[in-house]
C-alpha cells in the first residue's frame, strides 16, 4: 500500500508490506466460523512449535493422551499429522474455484445434499481405521520380531475389511468431495460441505496409516505386499494432495505430477531410458508413494520442520511491521540514485528475502509499492514490473532463511544448513549485483532521475529503529554459535516478539496467537507444495529415471563436461517452469543432481547449481510466475514482462557456471582465494552487464565494443589467473578504442549478401 500525496512535499511511506495478500478463492470467515478456523490454525502452527522444542504436555501433567505434542515423536507419524491438518485446514479455507461477485454464487443445488450423504462414507472409514487402531492396539494380533503383525493378506477376515469398511467408502468420499467441489456454492464467509467432507477424509487416511504403520506392515511399503488399505489411503491422500495444490498454487505443478503418474503405469511400454522392465501395479505403486521414499521422505521432513519454523518465525516479523521497515529503509537509502525506485526494489526484495519464502509473494509484497513508483519515474510497465520480478526472484537465494529449498537441500545432501548459507553469500551478492548494474545501466541509458529528498523517508529517523534487525542478527549468531536451525529459528522467533515492545506493534497474547494463526494459513502452501513435489520423487525412487538421466549426464561428459552442464541447466529450469522454487528444486534435485556429483563435481557445488537455476525459472519464459505476479500489479503484457526479466537476469543465468568453475565462490578455499574469486567474479557479472545493456564507463557502446566486453566476461568467469589477465585485459582494450576513437553507438553491423 502506498500513501502518496499530490504534493510534492508529501514523502512516500510503505504501508502495510507485511499484510498478507488474500488470494481469490481465499475464504473470509466472520463470527464463529472465523473464530474456529483461526484458532485450529493456530493451534496447527503452536503444536509444531512445540513439537519441535521438546514440549511434552503428559510428562508436564502425566496424563497421556495420542497427538500431544511431545518430542521425540515418531517420524513418519508427525508427517502424516503435519500433512493431514494442512489437509483440512487448506481445504476450508481455499475454494475449489475463484469467487465471483454473480448473483449465483451462493446458489449451491443439490451438490450440498449429496455432500452430506458422502459424509457417511467418510465417517464410515475413519471409523474403521479407528477399529483398525484399536485392534492393533489390543495384543490380540501375532508379532513377529517384537512388532505387531497386520495379516492383511487377500482371502483374510483384514483384507475384506479394508476393501469394503475402509478403501471403498474412503475413495467413494474422497473423489466425491473433490468433485462436488467444482459445483457446490456457498457465501466466501461460510463453510462448503464439500471441504469439510474432504477434512473428515483427510484424517481419515492419518488414522489409517498411523495405526498400520506402526505394525510390521510398515516394512513392506514399496514391494507387492503391502497392505491392500495402505495403497487405498495413499490413492486418498494423493489425489487430496493434488486437488489441494491445484488450489494454492495452480495447476502447473499438479500436470507435471499427473505426467509422472502416468508415466509409472506407462513406462513399460516406453522405448530408451525411460523403459522399465515390468509394469507396476497400483498397490505397489500406492503403497510406495506414501513412505519416506515419497510423500513422507525429505521434502515433507522439511516442510515439517524447518520450513514451518521459519513461516512461524516470518509472521511473528509481520506482526511487528518489520517488513514496513525493510521497505522504507530500502528508500532512504537507495531512493535517491538514478532509477531511485528500481534500485529501491532490489534492495527492499534482498531485505524481504530474509523473512519471505516465495518469489512471487516477494513480488507482491514489495512490488505494489515500488511498480507503481518505477513508472512514475519513466520506467515502461514492461521494465517495471520485469526489474520487480528479477530482484524478488533473488530473494530465494539470499541467506539466512533462503526461502524453503535450502532447507531441503541440507536434508537430502546431509550438509549443515548453516554451511549451505555460507555458501550462498557470493553467490546471492553475484545476483544482486549483477541485476543491480542491469537496473543501473538501463537507467542511465534513459536518463533516469532519483527521487527527491522530500519523497523518501527520513534516514536518520529509520537508523533509529534499526533495533527491528536484532532478531535476524540473532538467527545468524545462533547458527554461528553452533545451535540447531531449530533452536536457533525459535530464539529468533522469541526474539521478533520481544523487540515488537520496542515499537507502537506491541505482541501481547491476543497478537502472539494472531501470529499463530498466520503462520498456520501461511504455511497452508508450501506443504501442499512439499506434499506433491513428494509424490514426484516417489516416481523417481521407483522408476529409477534418475538413475538414467544421470547416465545420460555421463554419456554427454564424455563429449564435453559444458555441455553436461548445459543440459542439466536446461533440466532444471523445464522441470521448475511454473512450480515453486520448492518443488522445482526437489525434483531437479533427484533428476539432475546425482548425474552431476558421478561427474565428479563436488556435492555442494552440483546441488547449489540446481538449486540456482530451480529459483531463476521464476524469471524464465514462457512460464515465469515471478514475472506473471509482477505483471497483474504493473498492467503489461506477461509474456512480455517474463522477456524482459529474462534479460535483466541473464548475468545470473552465468553465475552457476562460476562457482563450478572456481569453487572459492562458495567459500571453499583460503580468504585469499576466496576473496579473489569475489572480486574477479563481480568484475565479470560487470562487463557482462555493459555487453548485454550497450552501456560502458559512463557511455553508450558500439556493438563491436559490447561484444569485446562479453567475450572479456567470459574469461572473467572460469576464475584462473590467466584468464581473468585476459578478461581484464580485454575490457581494458575496449574501454581505451572507446576513449580514444569514439565510436558511433548506432553503427550497423556490417553484412555483405552473396550478390
Amino acid at each position: 500500500m502506498v500513501q502518496e500525496s499530490t504534493q510534492a512535499d508529501e514523502a512516500v511511506i510503505a504501508e502495510g508490506v507485511d499484510e498478507e495478500p488474500v488470494e481469490g478463492n481465499r475464504r473470509l470467515f466472520t463470527g464463529w466460523r472465523m473464530q474456529i478456523v483461526a484458532g485450529f490454525a493456530a493451534f496447527y502452527a503452536l503444536f509444531h512449535m512445540a513439537a519441535l522444542n521438546g514440549v511434552s504436555i503428559s510428562a508436564y501433567t502425566g496424563i497421556d493422551l495420542p497427538f500431544l505434542p511431545q518430542f521425540p515423536m515418531e517420524t513418519w507419524n508427525f508427517r502424516i499429522v503435519h500433512i493431514a491438518g494442512a489437509l483440512a485446514l487448506g481445504f476450508v479455507v481455499y475454494n475449489a474455484m475463484l469467487f465471483s461477485d454473480k448473483d449465483d454464487a451462493t446458489k449451491s443445488g443439490p451438490w450440498d445434499k449429496i455432500a452430506y450423504v458422502l459424509i457417511l462414507p467418510a465417517l464410515f472409514a475413519f471409523g474403521t481405521s479407528l477399529w483398525f487402531a484399536r485392534t492393533v492396539a489390543s495384543g490380540t494380533l501375532p508379532e513377529m520380531g517384537g512388532l505387531t503383525t497386520w495379516p492383511a493378506f487377500a482371502g483374510t477376515p483384514i483384507y475384506t475389511q479394508e476393501v469394503w469398511y475402509f478403501g471403498v467408502p474412503l475413495l467413494v468420499a474422497t473423489f466425491g468431495g473433490i468433485i462436488l467441489g467444482w459445483f457446490e456454492r456457498a457465501p466466501r464467509d461460510q463453510f462448503r460441505v464439500s471441504d469439510i467432507l474432504l477434512g473428515i477424509c483427510g484424517i481419515a487416511v492419518a488414522a489409517y496409516l498411523i495405526a498400520i504403520y506402526g505394525t510390521a506392515a510398515r516394512n513392506s511399503v514399496g514391494t507387492p505386499f503391502v497392505p491392500i488399505g495402505v495403497a487405498f489411503a495413499a490413492t486418498a491422500g494423493s489425489a487430496m494432495i493434488l486437488e489441494l495444490t491445484r488450489r494454492v498454487a495452480g495447476l502447473a505443478l499438479v500436470i507435471i505430477t499427473g505426467v509422472f503418474l502416468v508415466y509409472t503405469f506407462t513406462a513399460h511400454l516406453l522405448p530408451g531410458i525411460l523403459a522399465v522392465q515390468s509394469a507396476y501395479s497400483w498397490q505397489r505403486f500406492f503403497g510406495h508413494v506414501y513412505s519416506d521414499a515419497g510423500i513422507l521422505g525429505p521434502t515433507t521432513a522439511v516442510s515439517s520442520t524447518y520450513i514451518i519454523l521459519f513461516i512461524i518465525f516470518a509472521a511473528f516479523l509481520q506482526a511487528s511491521k518489520v517488513g514496513d521497515y525493510f521497505v522504507n529503509f530500502a528508500f532512504a537509502a537507495a531512493g535517491r540514485a538514478r532509477g531511485g525506485p528500481a534500485k529501491v526494489a532490489i534492495f527492499a526484495s534482498g531485505l524481504m528475502g530474509m523473512i519471505n519464502g516465495t518469489s512471487a509473494g516477494n513480488v507482491v509484497a514489495t512490488g505494489s509499492l515500488t511498480i507503481p513508483l518505477m513508472k512514475k519515474v519513466g520506467y515502461r510497465p514492461t521494465t517495471a514490473g520485469a526489474v520487480e520480478a528479477a530482484a524478488s526472484t533473488g530473494g530465494q537465494i539470499m541467506p539466512p532463511i533462503m526461502g524453503a529449498g535450502a532447507f531441503i537441500m541440507a536434508e537430502i545432501t546431509g550438509i549443515p544448513y548453516q554451511d549451505i548459507a555460507i555458501a550462498a553469500i557470493i553467490p546471492a551478492v553475484l545476483y544482486f549485483v549483477s541485476v543491480y548494474f542491469m537496473v543501473d545501466f538501463e537507467a542511465a541509458k534513459l536518463g533516469m532521475r532519483g527521487m527527491r529528498e522530500d519523497e523518501l523517508p527520513k534516514f536518520n529517523k529509520l537508523v533509529r529503529q534499526v533495533y527491528l534487525f536484532v532478531p535476524i542478527i540473532i538467527l545468524i549468531a545462533a547458527l554461528f554459535m553452533g545451535y540447531s536451525v531449530i533452536r536457533a529459528g525459535t530464539l529468533a522467533t522469541m526474539a521478533a516478539a520481544v523487540v515488537s515492545w520496542l515499537t507502537p506493534h506491541k505482541m501481547g497474547l491476543r497478537s502472539i496467537i494472531k501470529a499463530f494463526e498466520l503462520a498456520g494459513i501461511m504455511s497452508i502452501q508450501i506443504i501442499a507444495v512439499c506434499a506433491c513435489a513428494g509424490i514426484i520423487v516417489g516416481v523417481i525412487s521407483l522408476t529409477g529415471v534418475g538413475a538414467r538421466f544421470s547416465a545420460v549426464l555421463l554419456d554427454l561428459a564424455g563429449v564435453s563436461q559444458l555441455l553436461a552442464l548445459f543440459f542439466a541447466m536446461c533440466i532444471a529450469i523445464l522441470l521448475g517452469m511454473g512450480m515453486p522454487t520448492t518443488a522445482a528444486y526437489a525434483v531437479a534435485a533427484s533428476v539432475v543432481a546425482p548425474g552431476l556429483v558421478q561427474l565428479g563435481i563436488p556435492q555442494l557445488t552440483a546441488h547449489f547449481f540446481v538449486f540456482y537455476f530451480a529459483v531463476l525459472s521464476a524469471i524464465t519464459p514462457p512460464v515465469a510466475l515471478a514475472s506473471y505476479a509482477a505483471a497483474g500489479i504493473s498492467g503489461a503484457n506477461p509474456m512480455e514482462t517474463s522477456v524482459v526479466s529474462f534479460k535483466i537476469g541473464i548475468a545470473a543465468f552465468i553465475v552457476p557456471f562460476m562457482f563450478f568453475y572456481n569453487s572459492a565462490l562458495l567459500m571453499e578455499g583460503t580468504w585469499y582465494e576466496v576473496g579473489r574469486a569475489g572480486v574477479t567474479a563481480v568484475f565479470g557479472v560487470f562487463l557482462l552487464s555493459g555487453g548485454v545493456q550497450g552501456w560502458f564507463l559512463g557511455q553508450r557502446s558500439a556493438w563491436f565494443i559490447r561484444l569485446g566486453l562479453l567475450l572479456a566476461a567470459l574469461f572473467m568467469i572460469e576464475g584462473g589467473l590467466i584468464t581473468d589477465l585476459i578478461g581484464i585485459g580485454a575490457a581494458v582494450g575496449a574501454w581505451l578504442v572507446q576513449k580514444l576513437f569514439h565510436p558511433d553507438p548506432n553503427a550497423p553491423i556490417p553484412v555483405r549478401g552473396a550478390d
